[in-house]
C-alpha cells in the first residue's frame, strides 16, 4: 500500500543518509522502523529503587496495637463542631450553659 508521509527536511535527510549507510533504500528502511516500533516487545526504563523516607517524614506516632480499641469515624460536621467547642473554651465560654445548640449533648 502507498501512502505519503510529510517529514521535516532534517528526519527525511537523516533517514536518506541512513539508509545510503546501510545500503539499502528508503522504502526499507522505514517498513523496518515501523515493523520494528509495532511488533517488538517495548521494553520499559528500570524504575530507579526507592530510598526510604528521611526521619522527619516518618509519623512519630507508635504503630497501632492489635486488638486496640476501634477510632470511631467522624464526619466534617462532627470534626468543625468539634474544633468550634475548643476554640470556644479557649476563649472562656463555658458552653455546658448552653442547651439546645450544636454542643446540647442531649438528644
Amino acid at each position: 500500500m502507498r501512502t505519503t508521509l510529510d517529514l521535516p527536511d532534517p528526519l527525511f535527510r537523516d533517514l536518506k543518509i541512513r539508509a545510503a549507510e546501510e545500503g539499502t533504500t528508503l522504502k526499507d528502511l522505514l517498513q523496518r522502523f515501523v515493523e520494528k516500533c509495532l511488533y517488538e516487545k517495548q521494553e520499559t526504563a528500570p524504575q530507579p529503587e526507592r530510598s526510604p523516607l528521611p526521619e522527619f517524614f516518618r509519623s512519630p506516632l507508635p504503630p497501632p496495637r492489635e486488638g486496640g480499641t476501634p477510632i470511631p469515624a467522624l464526619t466534617n460536621a462532627e470534626i468543625e463542631e468539634i474544633f468550634l467547642r475548643e476554640d470556644l473554651e479557649k476563649m472562656g465560654y463555658d458552653l455546658s450553659k448552653v442547651k439546645g445548640s450544636i454542643f446540647d449533648d442531649t438528644p
